[in-house]
């Protein structure tokens, strides 16, 4: 358990009802409920401590110029001796109990901190560099139109979500790995089962409730993971392809191959953030422009305002709503003294709503500009793959749009319960195609 300076400033604390609120994953699915306790932090705790029962007390961070300073500072602020996302207590220790004593669960570049992250974010960063990722547009371009096409089928009606918007992404980013077509199926499951937190359709059946459930599904999930991966590895070590596993599983550091751990969670962030967020930040997009059609009719009328929408898009749904960081040092953080040890909580959808940074930030804007929004993160971990994210989206919404003559919701929109990543899990809609009529 992390223990919080003793002596502890009585206003600091946050009411228990908002803390509960922001620890839960089920807020996230509502959005009645997360945002307004957001905004009270920001207009009144913006650096507040939440003490929750099961939990390690956390400092939340709530304001865009907080998040943004925490981020940019990685030797006070660091990743690596914790677990990056809010677990309760249970989870954690069970965690140090199947990870040699370790609460670090993953050793992906997000865990990391310097040396070892520059050292292996090193070793794909030009393959995700604008210049790189451009050279990828026809192949995009053509998992586009297909995906796009089945879209148009349907007969006017669909879950935007189910049916249509998981799957380009996914197809995209498993074609750069080098995952079989066939495997993606297994690779979405798995993705929606590491992914899944407390939401009740994606838990793994096997897994017992209890409050350290979501470490052991967690758990099970990682293990899914690297039997598959493992084959493909060796695979690609002797027969290497032009795909990220080989470039990965043929890199040398210091003379030696990454070792397994280190390769195989590679792996498993690639597959799983590199098309769940996209997915969820394309329907919240879409969702977005069906809510403010007065957007969709603009966006219909200059198909160059895209780019906007693609940053609009994920500022507004912004699908990683935390990670968390651990001071190294005594620091302090807009008045608030932060002790070695303690644990903060970056809120990047509040951060991506702060009122002293954006102008009407509950509203969706197709031509807001600037949008530095937060949702990538911002220092050395801001997202490696932001440039293919954005692309992977403005080439779905340029085949998409000029086929859509309007699109309505055809029922209630539901969002995945968790703390960590979370999207639109279902979206009926009723759409008109172009020369089509819509359907009823």
């Amino acid at each position: 358990m992390v223990a919080v300076a003793a002596a502890v400033d009585s206003n600091s604390l946050i009411p228990s009802d908002i803390a509960r609120t922001v620890v839960a994953g089920k807020s996230y699915a509502d959005e009645n409920v997360i945002y307004p306790a957001l905004k009270w932090l920001r207009a009144n705790n913006p650096v507040g401590l939440a003490q929750v029962d099961g939990y390690d007390p956390i400092w939340v961070i709530s304001k865009y110029a907080d998040v943004m300073s925490i981020s940019r500072d990685s030797k006070t602020f660091i990743n690596g001796n914790n677990n990056l996302i809010l677990n309760t207590q249970a989870s954690d220790a069970f965690t140090r109990s199947v990870n040699k004593g370790k609460v670090r669960s993953m050793n992906s570049l997000a865990y990391m901190d310097q040396p070892e992250h520059s050292r292996y974010r090193g070793v794909t960063a030009n393959f995700f560099m604008p210049g790189r990722v451009r050279k990828l547009q026809d192949r995009m371009r053509e998992i586009a139109r297909d995906s796009v096409a089945d879209f148009l089928a349907r007969g006017g009606e669909c879950d935007f979500v189910k049916d249509f918007i998981l799957y380009y992404p996914l197809r995209v980013i498993m074609d750069m790995l080098g995952v079989p077509q066939a495997d993606e199926p297994a690779m979405l499951k798995l993705t929606q089962k590491l992914f899944g937190g407390d939401d009740p359709d994606e838990k793994r059946e096997e897994i017992p409730e209890g409050p350290d459930a979501a470490a052991r599904a967690w758990r099970a999930t990682l293990e899914d993971f690297y039997a598959y991966f493992r084959e493909l590895s060796r695979d690609r070590r002797s027969t290497p392809r032009e795909d990220l596993i080989s470039v990965i599983a043929n890199t040398r550091i210091e003379n030696e191959y990454i070792d397994e751990d280190r390769e195989l969670d590679y792996y498993i962030a690639i597959a799983t953030a590199g098309h769940d967020t996209t997915s969820a930040a394309s329907a919240g997009g879409m969702l977005g422009l069906i809510r403010f059609p007065e957007q969709f009719a603009l966006l219909q009328s200059d198909h160059a305002l895209i780019p906007n929408f693609i940053d609009e898009s994920i500022r507004w749904s912004t699908p990683i709503k935390h990670f968390m960081r651990t001071a190294s040092q005594d620091t302090e953080v807009r008045g608030r003294t932060i002790k070695e040890g303690d644990r903060l909580l970056l809120s990047y959808p509040s951060a991506n709503r702060d009122e002293e940074v954006w102008m009407e930030p509950e509203a969706f804007r197709v031509q807001r500009s600037p949008n530095q929004h937060m949702a990538f993160g911002n220092g050395p971990h801001m997202c490696i793959g932001q440039h293919l994210a954005k692309l992977d989206m403005r080439i779905l919404f340029e085949e998409l749009l000029p086929h859509i003559e309007s699109i309505e919701l055809a029922g209630t929109p539901k969002w995945l319960e968790s703390s960590f990543i979370s999207g639109l899990k279902t979206m009926p809609v009723r759409y008109r195609v172009r020369g089509r009529g819509l359907a009823s």
